[in-house]
């Protein structure tokens, strides 16, 4: 069944930047002001490519406003986000896997939080936890974009990155998509305000619930 749009919601009024982490809301509101725009479809397509390489706003921002403002095309958008998220971690790990020495000191000044100590940290878990190193960075706010780059730069194995990303990323969308086509402008705050917690959770348990497999078997 097609679900009415919600009614439109008011124009989004940029704040005005202050104070250190000024330039994350004023980038924030560039991002949502394309909601408001014929080209919101393809700014998403185009958000999602590059928040997997080094972009810091994540995708979920542009999606949640286009979902309110036509829940009926809620599975469109979640692909549609789904697949250039993918591209974009594609791209990351092409660059990872060929120029990451070149690259390494911009990229550790693009992503805030990533330091060398933690890219050699990450280098190490791989070995053993790839696949749910990946999907846990597209799942979780563990943020995507240094996970591609660094799991090409380690070379790990690409149809196992390829099938993580492809289900983390796709799970993560599609939940956040459904949630607002289901319950609507309601859900927004709780997916804004809580929803990292729930994936976290989610994660949690489904880690937890393969761990306990193993043992069983």
């Amino acid at each position: 069944m097609m679900s009415a749009p919600d009614a439109p919601a008011a124009p989004n009024t940029p704040t005005p930047a202050r104070g250190p982490l000024g330039w994350a809301r004023a980038l924030y509101d560039w991002v949502l002001s394309w909601a408001d725009t014929p080209h919101g479809l393809s700014a998403l397509v185009v958000l999602s490519a590059v928040e997997s390489i080094f972009f810091p706003i994540p995708p979920d921002v542009l999606l949640i406003a286009l979902t309110l403002g036509a829940r009926a095309r809620w599975a469109r958008l979640a692909l549609a986000c789904t697949l250039a998220s993918v591209v974009g971690g594609l791209i990351g790990y092409a660059l990872g896997a060929t120029v990451w020495e070149q690259i390494s000191d911009t990229f550790y000044q693009l992503v805030p939080g990533f330091t060398e100590a933690k890219f050699l940290q990450i280098k190490g878990l791989y070995e053993e936890w790839d696949f749910w190193i990946v999907f846990a960075a597209g799942f979780t706010p563990i943020p995507y974009k240094v996970i591609t780059v660094s799991a090409g730069a380690c070379d790990i194995s690409l149809p196992i990155f390829i099938v993580a990303s492809v289900l983390s990323r796709g799970a993560r969308f599609f939940l956040v998509a459904k949630l607002l086509h289901v319950y609507g402008a309601p859900m927004r705050d709780f997916i804004e305000r809580r929803f990292n917690l729930l994936t976290i959770g989610l994660m949690a348990a489904l880690v937890g619930g393969f761990a306990a497999l193993k043992l069983l078997l």
